[in-house]
């Protein structure tokens, strides 16, 4: 096989084992900041082993280890907004929520990147907008504070992403991710008794079976697609990933209905407002892609 088609076969399977997570969300028993803790516990902890972290550890400047600690603070929200969504409601949910994580993230980019804001990418935000209606109207009632805390969710994983863009070339991946996670840990740790289940324990003692899961959420849906995304990263390229990674809600939702048969607590409005979603998702790939190749059209004045 050559190095691009591994390459495009390591993405997909990637955004396939991230499309596990929600699933993993449903069937993990534990409430949504024990299941954060101990997923940011179990993956920091494996980072731990690593030598190549602890020497870019040394080599991290103190401004950036701030940065990532911030950014990691963001991630530890993020988290567990979005599997407080699955809780409240169900995994089809929550992934169709995080696809407006693209739409926020046309806006939000522009103003942490520095770039000129494009017109065009507003619009998409207010093609999304119906299908937010959509997704409420498609779901029972008790499942609309899923969907309110799913949209916050894809807000800030808008907002992750786009400062992981600005600052992740500036030290080595991986220690990266350990710095975050960790901080983001003890975030959750020190702000527990604000947080919504912040009374019960932070780390109860899974079951076998909620262990089981739990390792198949930090190695398999976080740390692996992780690895594989970096080395896939060298033979394509930032927007065919892009591209890759919208299909995630798709691949969730898809999961979620052949394994937790999701299917029977939605209805037509609710799928509609997905394909709206999608529509805004995937138009914002196009633009992008678009606004690229204009770019690099352009002769450079000597």
């Amino acid at each position: 096989m050559q190095p691009q088609a591994r390459a495009y076969a390591q993405i997909h399977l990637c955004v396939l084992l991230w499309g596990f997570t929600a699933i993993l969300g449903k069937l993990i028993s534990l409430p949504a900041l024990a299941l954060v803790c101990w997923r940011m516990l179990l993956v920091c902890a494996t980072l731990c082993l690593l030598p190549r972290v602890w020497r870019g550890l040394r080599a991290l400047p103190s401004r950036l280890l701030a940065v990532y600690a911030g950014i990691g603070v963001v991630v530890a929200l993020h988290w567990l907004t979005f599997y407080g969504a699955i809780k409240l409601s169900n995994a089809s949910v929550a992934a169709s929520c995080l696809a407006l994580g693209s739409v926020f993230a046309a806006v939000l980019e522009p103003w942490i990147a520095g770039r000129r804001f494009d017109p065009r990418e507003l619009l998409l935000g207010a093609i999304a907008i119906p299908g937010i209606a959509l997704l409420f109207g498609g779901v029972p009632a008790g499942m609309h504070a899923g969907i309110a805390i799913g949209v916050l969710s894809a807000f800030l994983t808008a907002l992750f992403s786009a400062l992981n863009k600005r600052y992740v070339e500036q030290a080595e991946p991986l220690t990266v991710t350990g710095v975050e996670l960790g901080a983001g840990l003890l975030f959750l740790v020190l702000a527990s008794p604000l947080l919504p289940g912040g009374d019960a324990p932070l780390f109860p003692m899974p079951d076998l079976r909620d262990a089981a899961l739990l390792l198949t959420l930090a190695w398999f849906c976080t740390l692996l697609p992780f690895s594989l995304s970096l080395v896939a990263l060298r033979h394509v390229s930032a927007f065919s990933v892009q591209l890759a990674l919208n299909l995630e809600p798709v691949y969730a939702i898809a999961i979620a209905i052949a394994l937790l048969r999701e299917q029977h607590e939605l209805s037509p409005p609710f799928y509609a407002g997905v394909a709206l979603i999608l529509l805004a998702v995937f138009a914002h790939a196009w633009l992008a892609r678009r606004s690229q190749q204009r770019a690099q059209s352009i002769p450079i004045e000597s």
